[in-house]
């Protein structure tokens, strides 16, 4: 048996190589746009792709399956009830699609959307019972998926609830749990970052399935959800067709234009010490890179791309187009960008001497903030490029926080772009530092 599990950890989104050893051929489930992994992976196991399956239409970012579909001619299963505007194989309930001695079968599982689909993999070598389930967004490690995205929440999570206990339950304790995502995506909320787990083990210790009546499932499900992923109605789009074809990557530039929305993917502590004026920063290499600067950025205008190095800069070209950013202006050396603006970071013991007198941002979301810290206001990330700051003075010296300091230089600068002019990150913060200590 083939079996491959990639995982595109910026989203926290997982995709799956299933195939047949003896017949050297495979079959991909999920695909993320950039295949990259996914040929890496084929070329290991010396197989070849013969198709492709979606166990649902993702809305959280788009799938590979049009450049595998454009390029190499494969089939794409999908349920019927997805409604897609590409030819496709339909995948109803019960489908079996073989690859040699291995069968994957169809088990309509809504609740996330209402055409999702697991997939049962039984390995005939070795038995005609499953071996495992691809649960996709259903049933993930330590959580299930959410049930507002596609329709009404109450309505999603009772059929999610239905799924769960009619479909997903009732297959043996040994079959083995691959979901769909893992921690870092926002279509759960609480989900394990370990990336497979078994139907027995999550049945006794998985909170969303001890013994509860529908409607206190479906209370359950719908509580303290994340925001929505940024770009939804986008990325539903461009998943159900036309086909999205392999994007062109950004070219480099020589000088900042003037007419251009500005990201610096810098590291934090590089970017902090010279901004161009009018620029987000969200760090490249930080996993959550996507949805922090996809609720930032207008996706109809291409941006310019502030970078270390040309890796760095395609790094976050490829992790905007996963999003639906599919075009870049192009990228710029951060040496030629010549950032002038300095957003000092202050230490846990500064902000600490200082925060009588500071204007205090805190940029956590609400599910983050077991008490309101003491004399900020509270503006989550994904809302402070937009929120009102009527109540804020932008020339008073202002200090942003967050719950680990990651988000507090993305938050500073974007204040800073709004008129901010003394605006400082805090580093070092965390559940266990004397800022949360002292201070909540």
């Amino acid at each position: 048996m083939i079996f491959e599990q990639l995982i595109h950890h910026d989203l926290g989104c997982a995709c799956y190589l299933v195939g047949c050893q003896q017949v050297n051929e495979a079959i991909v489930i999920d695909p993320p746009l950039d295949i990259r992994p996914l040929e890496a992976a084929l070329a290991h196991h010396n197989a070849r792709l013969v198709g492709v399956i979606e166990t649902h239409t993702h809305a959280d970012h788009i799938s590979g399956h049009g450049i595998l579909a454009l390029e190499f001619g494969l089939p794409i299963w999908v349920s019927p009830l997805a409604e897609v505007a590409f030819e496709s194989r339909a995948m109803p309930d019960g489908t079996s699609i073989r690859v040699g001695n291995i069968e994957l079968v169809a088990v309509h599982t809504p609740g996330h959307r209402p055409e999702h689909t697991a997939l049962q993999v039984i390995d005939h070598t070795r038995s005609d019972e499953p071996w495992l389930v691809l649960t996709g967004d259903s049933m993930f490690v330590g959580d299930v998926a959410r049930p507002d995205l596609a329709i009404a929440g109450q309505e999603g999570a009772a059929g999610l609830y239905h799924s769960l206990q009619e479909r997903l339950l009732t297959m043996q304790d040994g079959v083995e749990v691959f979901p769909g995502h893992v921690a870092g995506s926002l279509c759960g909320k609480g989900m394990s970052a370990k990336p497979s787990s078994t139907l027995g083990f999550e049945r006794r210790f998985n909170d969303m399935l001890q013994p509860m009546g529908e409607d206190a499932f479906v209370v359950a499900a719908n509580s303290g959800l994340s925001p929505k992923p940024p770009n939804l109605p986008r990325i539903v789009e461009y998943n159900c067709g036309p086909l999205v074809p392999r994007p062109i990557q950004p070219q480099q530039l020589n000088e900042v234009p003037s007419d251009a929305p500005l990201l610096d993917v810098r590291a934090s502590m590089d970017a902090m010490h010279g901004l161009v004026a009018g620029a987000y920063h969200v760090p490249a290499d930080q996993n959550g890179f996507g949805t922090r600067a996809g609720f930032l950025l207008d996706p109809d205008v291409p941006t310019v791309l502030i970078a270390e190095d040309e890796p760095q800069a395609l790094r976050a070209a490829r992790r905007l187009q996963a999003i639906g950013h599919l075009t870049q202006r192009g990228w710029i050396l951060a040496s030629d960008a010549h950032g002038t603006t300095v957003l000092q970071p202050l230490t846990i013991e500064e902000f600490l001497e200082e925060r009588d007198t500071l204007q205090i941002i805190d940029v956590r979301a609400d599910d983050e903030l077991p008490a309101p810290l003491v004399g900020a206001i509270q503006i989550p990330i994904t809302s402070l490029h937009d929120a009102s700051l009527a109540a804020l003075d932008p020339t008073r010296r202002t200090a942003v926080i967050c719950q680990s300091s990651q988000r507090a230089g993305i938050g500073a600068a974007v204040l800073a772009r709004r008129g901010f002019s003394d605006v400082h990150p805090v580093l070092g913060a965390g559940m266990g530092s004397p800022l949360f200590a002292s201070v909540s």
